[in-house]
């Protein structure tokens, strides 16, 4: 079983930056991946953006160029960097990781981002 806990989310005005990090633990496979979800109100959850272990990144279109993500493997833990937030960036942004091998997917909890314009 994997755990996943997040931190970083917060209030910030447009053009500001935040930092968001995921730490996994438990039985965590080798080969797998993590990232970034996010759902606004109304809306459906959305990619934002996911990183291999092996460093194969996919972005959504509407993040390319402003957020970056990043992981240290050897702690399973992944970051995104968040800049130039606007206020469609408003969500609650769901760290994810996804087992390689058996494709199990695991959500955490959310946390909530606010871009005040």
């Amino acid at each position: 079983q994997v755990q996943l806990v997040e931190s970083g989310g917060g209030l910030v005005q447009a053009g500001g930056s935040l930092t968001l990090s995921c730490a996994a633990s438990g039985s965590i496979f080798s080969i797998n991946g993590m990232g970034w979800f996010r759902q606004a109100p109304g809306q459906q959850r959305a990619l934002v953006a996911t990183m291999t272990t092996g460093g194969s990144t996919n972005y959504a279109e509407s993040v390319k160029g402003r957020f970056t993500i990043r992981r240290d493997n050897a702690k399973n833990t992944v970051f995104l960097q968040m800049d130039s937030l606007k206020p469609a960036d408003t969500a609650v942004y769901y760290c994810y990781y996804l087992d390689l091998n058996q494709y199990l997917e695991v959500w955490g909890q959310g946390t909530l981002v606010t871009v005040s314009s």
